[in-house]
């Protein structure tokens, strides 16, 4: 591309978003740093930060604010929901939503309304019930979460033996604790609930308490009698 190519889709990008603030009602924190294709729609009273991407058949809500640095491709965000520094692709955010921020939402997957996606969590071809939150650090691959759930910090689910990818479900208002594994395929019932630091591998019926971990043992003075923290000063 020459220079005076660059200029003229610059000037381009430009006018279409201004047109897009003036006839259809989008706010712009930045006109110059936002990156949208022309099949792309915006409904009246989104906002759309500095620095932001948004391109394929997305479509942005009324009300929606998508923050700065966030990459959408063929992405749905609902009514009044918030996208912060994340990305989105081929997949559909529901209303009322809070996304981010550094949260990756990779195709297939649905999330639902007065949901939290937080931060540094991967959602990976699944479905998020109404009201189900995951506030961070967490994988969420191949799973249909219901509505009203807890996901816990370092949850992961794990869908990959090294050969075929599997599911598993999570019925409406279970919780799963901190750094929890489930080993797809499991199921976990209505109510359940799993302790932190569990392993699942087999299916949890409604209004369980699953645990399986090991039970802690202290063995006190040991690092002492070994001396395996002192330095040889010689």
């Amino acid at each position: 591309m020459t220079i005076e190519e660059y200029r003229n889709c610059e000037s381009a990008r430009l006018e279409a978003n201004k047109r897009r603030m003036e006839d259809d009602g989008v706010n712009f924190v930045d006109l110059y740093s936002a990156y949208i294709d022309e099949e792309v729609v915006i409904e009246k009273g989104a906002t759309i930060a500095q620095n932001v991407t948004i391109s394929g058949k997305s479509i942005i809500r009324a009300g929606a604010y998508i923050g700065q640095s966030s990459v959408l491709k063929d992405a749905e965000v609902g009514s009044g929901s918030t996208v912060e520094a994340s990305y989105i692709y081929e997949s559909k955010v529901g209303a009322k939503t809070s996304v981010g921020p550094f949260a990756y939402i990779r195709p297939g997957s649905i999330i639902g309304d007065e949901c939290k996606v937080g931060d540094f969590v991967e959602v990976k071809n699944s479905t998020i019930g109404d009201g189900s939150k995951s506030s961070h650090l967490t994988y969420i691959g191949d799973a249909d979460i219901g509505k009203n759930v807890n996901l816990g910090c370092g949850v992961v689910f794990v869908n990959y033996n090294g050969t075929k990818k599997y599911r598993s479900k999570i019925a409406d208002d279970a919780f799963i604790g901190c750094n929890s594994n489930l080993v797809s395929p499991v199921e976990v019932g209505e109510g359940a609930y799993v302790a932190a630091a569990t392993t699942v591998t087999e299916n949890v019926p409604e209004d369980a308490l699953c645990i399986g971990r090991s039970r802690m043992t202290t063995k006190e003075n040991w690092v002492r009698n070994r001396k395996i923290l002192k330095k040889d000063n010689k």
